[in-house]
């Protein structure tokens, strides 16, 4: 792990792109320290965390005294830029975007269907009982993994993309881990369930994981 300058990650253990950020952190053998802003309790939306987060979202990412960085996405290419050892994007410009357009199918036309303030709202604004909520968004992961398992049968190897973790990672193990969360029934998509298997044996991803994170809930005996 390298250390300076030192690093801070506002997260929170569970939350999908707080996750794909420790991913991304983990890949690149970064070290840093969390500070967790627990979701369930608004602590996001204190004024102390919107001084640097003004639209009170989980993750932030702190360089100390130099950057303060919102947004996964920007998070995860600042990174890609900043620290380029190693890498998690190839050299390639088409195939480059080609991963990128993996991110994106997640980050934009998955995840934000299925996060917290959207569950929320369905259920609170819209009177939405849990089995239409989770209907709601196994309906969003399953339009986008049936894409997505088309490009890895194209681009994949033992990862999402070729034979190495890149961007593509950070992105898909949290969406299979929140799928599986929510129950939903991924039989339909061997390619992307192998792929996550292989990238969650990675002992960098491994300790990603949301249940080995310091602010975790605890296990009840």
């Amino acid at each position: 792990m390298t250390t300076p300058p030192d690093l801070i990650l506002h997260g929170y253990w569970r939350s999908g792109t707080s996750y794909r950020t420790r991913i991304a952190l983990a890949l690149k053998r970064l070290d840093y320290r969390q500070v967790t802003h627990d979701l369930r309790t608004g602590a996001q939306q204190l004024d102390t965390f919107r001084s640097i987060a003004p639209q009170g979202l989980v993750p932030v990412l702190e360089e100390e005294g130099v950057y303060v960085l919102p947004q996964s996405p920007a998070i995860l290419e600042w990174l890609e830029e900043r620290h380029p050892e190693p890498p998690l994007l190839p050299g390639n410009p088409y195939e480059r975007a080609t991963v990128r357009a993996m991110c994106a199918l997640i980050g934009c036309d998955i995840h934000p269907l299925n996060n917290l303030r959207v569950l929320n709202a369905l259920k609170h604004d819209l009177q939405a009982d849990p089995n239409a909520v989770k209907a709601w968004a196994a309906r969003w992961i399953h339009e986008g993994f049936a894409a997505l398992e088309t490009m890895i049968a194209e681009y994949g190897g033992r990862f999402a993309f070729g034979n190495k973790p890149t961007l593509a990672e950070c992105y898909l193990v949290p969406q299979v881990y929140s799928a599986e969360r929510f129950g939903v029934d991924l039989a339909a998509f061997p390619k992307i369930l192998a792929v996550a298997d292989h990238a969650r044996a990675n002992a960098a991803i491994a300790a990603a994981h949301p249940d080995r994170q310091p602010d975790a809930d605890q296990p009840v005996d």
